[in-house]
């Protein structure tokens, strides 16, 4: 049986290059080789063990590479054929894709309810960080890559850049609204981005990094607020004259950006929530006008599927957004352990990195 070099998860703390047989497919699967993945925030909350996943999994769930096999009943692609694949990989056929919810795809269990059932890759079936990945679904999900745009233009499109992109879109952000976006991280930055096409005309961005402050003007902000430097919902308030911000997104996961998103809302705002939290919420009575507010909080999962990455692509190939700046790393597969190191441990100002087996 052919075999193939994998990032696996050994045990809380342990994510080690291994191998593992190549996936043999079925029927409605497609086999793609891997020409360039990443490392996603998720996959460090894996590596802590603070999201739980079987062990011997394979890790990663952004793909780009060329399908090297299709399933018998596979039709509309080819052999040979650049392609990606969305970090959620719906079906388009169960009763989640059918009433417009197809990231929550397979959530539903006769057990009772669990979120994320569309996150397939690295959390219930074989990632991507690997030479193969196994496609489910494959008809719904693989979406062709234009030839004028390389594996790192569209390496965002599979989780960072429709996840952030979901948060600006889950805000109902409108013509003329103000926006504050909590933490600067890849998908932070990727809301600034889709806050800005949707129409806000102020967007403030609140982080300390002075880089990720730098790339989040580049991306649209046109103030940044540095938390280091003082309360940032006093900053906040300041800078709109008391009267707050339309949307907040939260794209960080923690208690103190979530409190803080909630406290720059002006009455009827929404708080779009997109951090992966980790230990349970608590809401300030205050900031949450007793229920009183008329806000809203939502929350949002990477929308995925073939014509959401379509999408995606085809902003980035009309050039209203370019997210090559976000890859600031670059490793082997074979080097996956220290691109771990250097990614969880966020040194040398790095915010993606681009592995190639």
């Amino acid at each position: 049986m052919a075999r193939m070099k994998a990032a696996i998860f050994v045990e809380p703390g342990r994510i080690v290059l291994d191998e593992k047989p190549v996936p043999e497919i079925g029927p409605l699967d497609a086999l793609v080789r891997i020409t360039t993945t990443t490392i996603c925030g998720t996959d460090v909350h894996i590596l802590k063990g603070e999201y739980p996943v079987a062990r011997g999994l394979t890790i990663g769930h952004e793909p780009v590479g060329i399908i090297e096999k299709l399933g018998s009943a596979v039709t509309g692609y080819r052999e040979g054929q650049r392609v990606i694949a969305g970090a959620i990989t719906p079906s388009g056929t169960s009763y989640a894709c059918l009433c417009g919810c197809s990231s929550q795809d397979g959530a539903g269990t006769k057990h009772g309810f669990k979120a994320m059932g569309g996150w397939r890759f690295g959390n219930t079936i074989d990632g991507t960080q690997a030479e193969y990945v196994l496609v489910p679904d494959a008809v719904a999900n693989l979406s062709p890559v234009p030839d004028h745009l390389t594996d790192e233009q569209v390496l965002m499109c599979p989780d960072i850049m429709s996840t952030g992109f979901s948060g600006a879109e889950s805000g109902g952000i409108r013509i003329g609204d103000t926006v504050a976006v909590f933490a600067l991280g890849p998908i932070g930055l990727c809301a600034v981005a889709g806050a800005k096409l949707m129409g806000a005309t102020r967007i403030i961005g609140v982080d300390t990094v002075p880089a990720r402050l730098e790339v989040a003007k580049k991306l649209g902000c046109d103030e940044v607020v540095d938390f280091k430097a003082g309360d940032p919902v006093e900053q906040i308030m300041a800078l709109t004259d008391g009267r707050g911000v339309d949307v907040a997104i939260e794209a960080l996961g923690t208690q103190s950006t979530f409190e803080s998103a909630l406290k720059v809302l002006r009455p009827g705002g929404t708080l779009s929530s997109l951090g992966v939290y980790s230990t349970d919420l608590k809401i300030p009575l205050a900031a949450f006008s007793a229920g009183l507010g008329d806000n809203k909080i939502v929350t949002s999962l990477c929308p995925g599927g073939k014509e959401r990455m379509r999408r995606l692509m085809s902003v980035v190939g009309s050039g209203r957004i370019d997210l090559t700046p976000l890859v600031t790393h670059r490793f082997k597969l074979d080097d996956i352990e220290a691109a771990y190191d250097l990614f969880s441990h966020q040194r040398d100002g790095v915010l993606k990195v681009a592995i190639t087996p």
